[in-house]
């Protein structure tokens, strides 16, 4: 029994992020794996031990100013401990921010977020947006990622955080170091919306083979005829260039 926490969809949800947990239940379904989905909405405290995989999709400012003030009730503690002990969580966006050590707006005021990454966002005037195509660097065959990014805050790895991928296409964390995403221990973030798993099947059986293996090391996962979700992937991949 594989058992997912999607944490905040009230509040964290830009363009769709939440039909990344329906195309992890849906892969595991496909395969008969037994799973258990818990919503978690601002102002419910849970157990973070009896989860497997934790999801928090994209929000904005007002938002991640509301969700905030949750964190710091001690939630913010309990996500670290669940990172620290190698829980998988998959972050989109305004959550990826936030579990960094902090943000500084434009005007210079440094706001604490999680703390769970070693990385921190800075407010940008310009907004970057459009769709995006980086390679995974935790992936040795170099599986390529397309997605849709749209984010002023520039992000910053510190030197305990790999990135997720390096930018083919778009503007990645930041726009200026050609990184994409962050990784620690069991935890994938990313600036790619959509949802991104719709059309990355790969990065989606990875994800739910790491949730997996916690508990079975020998997991695997039966192949899924992929032919539509790879039709969407392969398009954007031409959209953008890489053939």
């Amino acid at each position: 029994m594989l058992k997912i926490c999607h944490l905040y969809p009230d509040v964290l949800n830009l363009f769709g992020d939440s039909g990344n947990v329906q195309c992890l239940i849906r892969r595991l379904e496909w395969r008969g794996i037994e799973y258990e989905l818990t919503r978690v909405p601002i102002g419910k405290s849970i157990d973070f031990t009896q989860f497997d995989l934790f999801f928090m999709g994209g929000g904005q400012e007002l938002e991640r100013e509301i969700l905030l003030n949750e964190l710091r009730s001690g939630v913010d503690k309990e996500i670290i401990a669940a990172v620290e002990d190698e829980k998988v969580f998959f972050c989109v966006g305004g959550s990826y921010q936030l579990m960094g050590q902090y943000g500084i707006s434009l005007e210079g005021h440094q706001t604490d977020y999680i703390g769970a990454l070693d990385l921190h966002t800075v407010d940008g005037e310009t907004r970057m947006v459009g769709n995006c195509m980086f390679s995974r660097v935790d992936d040795f065959s170099g599986s390529i990622v397309v997605g849709f990014e749209s984010h002023t805050g520039k992000t910053y790895l510190g030197s305990n955080t790999k990135p997720l991928g390096e930018v083919i296409k778009g503007f990645g964390n930041n726009g200026e170091d050609g990184t994409e995403g962050a990784r620690y221990k069991n935890v994938y973030c990313t600036y790619s919306h959509g949802p991104l798993l719709a059309k990355n099947p790969e990065l989606a059986d990875c994800i739910l083979l790491a949730a997996l293996s916690r508990s079975n090391p020998s997991a695997l996962l039966e192949p899924l005829d992929d032919e539509l979700e790879l039709n969407a992937h392969f398009y954007m991949k031409n959209r953008l260039g890489e053939k």
